[in-house]
């Protein structure tokens, strides 16, 4: 089991190759936060059956072409405009095969969650919880709550980070796999 880890200097990085059994799912998904979207970006999304995002869409255009690339599942950032939140919600919380996922852009982590979300998250945890803002790449097993925890980073150019990042997993009969980071270039 690990706690957390951050990104090097590869493109594409194997994090784990089994995770613990918390979701069973079929697909591979991909998750990003603030995507400067480029044709070369969309080949990191050619393997994968969904696209989920974590808030800071940037505009109608970047969720209508993910949207079209593959379906699609979003929250809207803190600097999503009207139409955006008109499109997608602020909390989003679904079930793939049997297991539950919650997103929000603004959620903080295990041991640090935004008071705006903890209550959710204590009263009814979700397997995965997904949040966005803090533009820091970190994937961390929460053993109070049961849940595995991805902020994906940033795919954007614009803010603070150095590094563009986007986290790509399998779920696989109730087992998260070939957890990958993916580091965008410049």
């Amino acid at each position: 089991m690990f706690d957390s880890i951050a990104t090097q200097n590869a493109e594409i990085r194997t994090v784990a190759n089994s995770l613990p059994p918390l979701l069973k799912y079929f697909a591979k998904s991909l998750f990003l936060n603030q995507l400067s979207l480029t044709d070369k970006n969309l080949k990191y999304f050619e393997e994968c059956d969904e696209i989920w995002h974590a808030g800071d869409i940037g505009s109608v255009e970047v969720a209508e072409r993910l949207a079209a690339f593959r379906p699609f599942r979003a929250v809207y950032g803190n600097i999503d405009g009207q139409e955006i939140r008109k499109l997608y919600p602020q909390i989003n919380r679904f079930t793939v095969d049997g297991a539950e996922v919650l997103m929000k852009h603004i959620g903080g982590y295990p041991g640090n969650y935004d008071p705006s979300i903890r209550g959710s998250l204590f009263v009814k945890p979700p397997k995965l919880f997904i949040s966005g803002h803090s533009h820091i790449l970190k994937v961390k097993y929460d053993k109070t709550l049961g849940l595995l925890h991805i902020n994906p980073g940033a795919a954007g150019k614009s803010g603070f980070h150095t590094v563009r990042t986007l986290v790509r997993f399998v779920i696989d009969q109730g087992e998260f796999k070939d957890l990958e980071v993916i580091e965008l270039a410049e």
